[in-house]
């Protein structure tokens, strides 16, 4: 039961890691543009309006997944308990990997959305249309 507890744990962290951040950067967008910090792309830091805008999409994008994985997490780790430690093992490990390219798809759907909403020099495109 102990290396299952640990393994329940493990599938959590990046779940309840993607909602406090994702949380944080709707709410608490880092101030400024820098490499430290951040969602961290040469698109998202252009300016920023693109900072921004990438924060708080990929903010909620984090929130709403990172629910969806805990609550997935728990309910598969639930169904591996009465399972050996190897099955346990297995399970886990592919939880995780799911997590992380949930991660990734994340990365990707918020560098898109960016590409659509903003130019390649990080102005607006809905702005040039009412210039028109």
């Amino acid at each position: 039961m102990g290396y299952w507890i640990f393994m329940l744990s493990m599938t959590l962290i990046l779940p309840l890691a993607m909602i406090v951040f994702g949380g944080m950067f709707i709410k608490n967008i880092p101030s400024k543009i820098n490499g430290v910090f951040g969602f961290r792309t040469a698109m998202s830091m252009k300016n920023e309006e693109t900072w921004k805008f990438a924060h708080v999409y990929s903010g909620k994008l984090m929130v709403k997944f990172g629910a969806v994985m805990l609550a997935a997490s728990v309910g598969l780790m639930a169904y591996f308990f009465h399972f050996g430690s190897d099955v346990v093992s297995y399970g886990g490990i592919f939880i995780e990997a799911v997590q992380i390219i949930v991660l990734f798809a994340i990365i990707f759907m918020t560098g898109s959305a960016l590409k659509k909403e903003f130019d390649k020099d990080g102005n607006r495109r809905s702005a040039k249309g009412e210039e028109k």
